[in-house]
């Protein structure tokens, strides 16, 4: 007996894990955004439904999501969640890291997306700052300050690793200190 297996097959044997996410708490402030989803993949029928099933309670009843395809190899036409079926649409205008949630009787909601490939320090930077009620900041703000920061903290580290690689405090611009003293500071003496 010969069995064929459906692509989506190994999905299935997998237990879904829950969605990453931050939501701006309930309040009058409106912002640029409603929150962040950190997903696990750029798989798009895989991650949906537990994003879904994260926000039905919260926010009713997803049924339709549109992406930017610059971030998302394939995107399917709808996804199967909980019995029922997801419409996913795409549009280049988006933001490439925005996701947008609709539900036919709660609205809209625009979640900052952090790809899944992003350290766990700058998620959780990125997470919280999505997250912070009528914030004016967009997704391109935050993943360019984002990228702003992760280069600084490289960039400090690099400096620092300069500092003891070329002789730190002891180092000279005329050279290694070697068998000289260093000058006494003034009102620092020892008796």
């Amino acid at each position: 007996m010969t069995m064929t297996l459906g692509r989506t097959a190994p999905r299935d044997l997998a237990p879904e894990l829950p969605a990453r996410l931050s939501l701006t708490p309930k309040t009058t402030l409106a912002g640029q955004l409603d929150g962040a989803w950190w997903p696990r993949s750029r798989d798009l029928e895989a991650e949906l439904p537990p994003l879904a099933a994260a926000l039905d309670g919260a926010w009713g009843r997803i049924t339709r999501v549109t992406v930017n395809p610059a971030r998302w190899p394939v995107i399917p036409h709808k996804v199967p969640v909980a019995g029922r079926t997801v419409r996913v649409g795409w549009f280049t205008e988006q933001h490439p890291d925005k996701l947008i949630l609709l539900s036919f009787h709660a609205g809209r909601w625009d979640l900052l997306v952090i790809p899944p490939e992003t350290e766990p320090a700058a998620a959780a930077r990125l997470m919280t700052a999505a997250a912070i009620p009528g914030s004016v900041l967009t997704a391109g703000t935050l993943m360019a300050d984002e990228a702003a920061v992760s280069r600084g903290i490289g960039d400090a580290r690099s400096r620092e690793d300069a500092w003891e690689t070329e002789g730190g405090a002891c180092g000279s611009p005329s050279g290694p200190l070697t068998g000289r003293q260093a000058p006494p500071v003034p009102g620092n003496t020892r008796r």
